[in-house]
């Protein structure tokens, strides 16, 4: 059976779920995946917790909890290289992240070997 682009993107979106409630002990409330040219980029939104948005409130906190969120994910980064991998059968060239210690959205961004847009058209 050939996946379709939608059927990739939700597959992303249910193992990336998975990894962060097996790997970080917690999910976040929504992920959203698109598949854009070589690129996989994914948007998770409500992962921080009240305790870390109180953080938030002043510069050194803010750092603080992007700085160890950052770590905790890069921590995970072989794993979730296999997931995508796994998925798209492509091989994951670069991983980017960033938190929002505003809204709590994490975007990560999977740049793959192959244009998987094209691929799937």
């Amino acid at each position: 059976m050939v996946k379709t682009k939608g059927t990739i993107e939700a597959e992303i979106s249910k193992a990336l779920t998975h990894w962060e409630k097996s790997y970080l002990g917690r999910g976040s409330v929504s992920v959203k995946s698109d598949i854009l040219r070589d690129m996989i980029i994914v948007v998770l939104k409500g992962i921080l917790t009240p305790a870390e948005y109180s953080l938030c409130q002043d510069k050194e906190g803010l750092l603080s909890v992007k700085e160890n969120r950052n770590s905790l994910v890069e921590s995970g980064i072989d794993d979730l290289k296999e997931i995508i991998s796994n998925i798209t059968g492509h091989e994951v060239v670069s991983f980017h992240t960033d938190i929002s210690t505003r809204t709590g959205e994490r975007v990560i961004i999977f740049k793959l070997s192959v244009d998987l847009q094209s691929e799937l058209s």
